[in-house]
């Protein structure tokens, strides 16, 4: 076998062990999802159990503390798809706006949103908290909304998105045949960037679905967790010995991620072509 074949072989034995690596706590998932508690811990982890039990874990889920698993999975959609909508609209604006304008201070705006990607939302948690806390925000929907709205790394995605999608060229013929400056954003300009968008949105709506921490700090009441909050509190009460039952834990882990998985098949021809577009910068 030549070289390059035997790199090409090595390359596929590589990936495939990472896809397997990536894949296996959700196959662990899978397969937990259809014990029982006994089952869980008597059977082996990566091995089915006979009989199922996935339909009475989801209706033990559904009841489990008066059906507030469906509560959480609603704030959850309203958190991320709001954060997602708002956030893609003013990443697309912004990145509009250092695209196409001349403006003070340009270059040095352009340089701290750069900055500002390195900077993890754990690390603004706290002067956050303060902030919303005298805003009287903590503990409302808001709380969670506001400070992820503003998305630094959308910002530049969009940058580049509107550098290669939207010519200078097609922008000025607009102005030549009267356009507005919001019409040609909106109407012109917007279509040939809907990759972008979807890449925008999508790596935001992903971001706030995982989102931890920011919830667990601002909010403490129980009808405003998101989903992934509310199973921690469900985790961290079975791990104390309390009657929490572990069969809803995992079945409600493995409901939590669905949407995303749909989310990703659903718009992977957009967002696919859209990290491709963003790459040749």
């Amino acid at each position: 076998m030549r070289r390059g074949g035997i790199a090409a072989v090595s390359w596929r034995v590589l990936v495939l062990i990472l896809a397997l690596y990536f894949l296996l706590p959700f196959f662990w998932l899978v397969i937990s999802a259809t014990k029982s508690t006994g089952q869980l811990f008597t059977s082996f982890g990566l091995g089915f159990a006979s009989p199922w039990h996935l339909l009475d874990n989801i209706r033990g889920m559904l009841a489990f503390q008066d059906g507030v698993m469906g509560r959480w999975m609603l704030n959850t959609a309203l958190y991320s798809g709001g954060v997602a909508l708002a956030s893609t609209l003013f990443s697309a604006m912004a990145g509009y706006a250092f695209s196409k304008f001349e403006f003070p201070f340009k270059t040095v705006l352009n340089l701290m949103i750069l900055a500002s990607v390195l900077v993890p939302i754990t690390a603004l948690v706290l002067p956050i908290f303060l902030i919303l806390h005298d805003l009287g925000l903590i503990n409302t929907y808001w709380a969670v909304v506001l400070p992820l709205l503003v998305n630094p790394l959308g910002v530049y995605l969009m940058l580049i998105f509107w550098d290669q999608g939207f010519p200078k060229a097609l922008q000025d013929a607009a102005y030549l045949d009267g356009a507005s400056e919001w019409r040609v954003f909106w109407q012109v300009g917007l279509p040939l960037v809907r990759n972008g968008l979807v890449t925008v949105g999508l790596f935001s709506f992903v971001s706030t679905w995982n989102n931890f921490f920011l919830p667990l700090v601002v909010l403490s009441k129980g009808s405003l967790y998101p989903v992934t909050v509310g199973l921690a509190i469900w985790n961290s009460t079975a791990q104390t010995g309390a009657s929490v039952d572990y069969p809803a834990i995992l079945v409600g882990a493995l409901v939590s991620v669905l949407p995303l998985i749909v989310a990703f098949f659903t718009l992977q021809r957009y967002w696919q072509a859209g990290l491709t577009a963003g790459s040749v910068k």
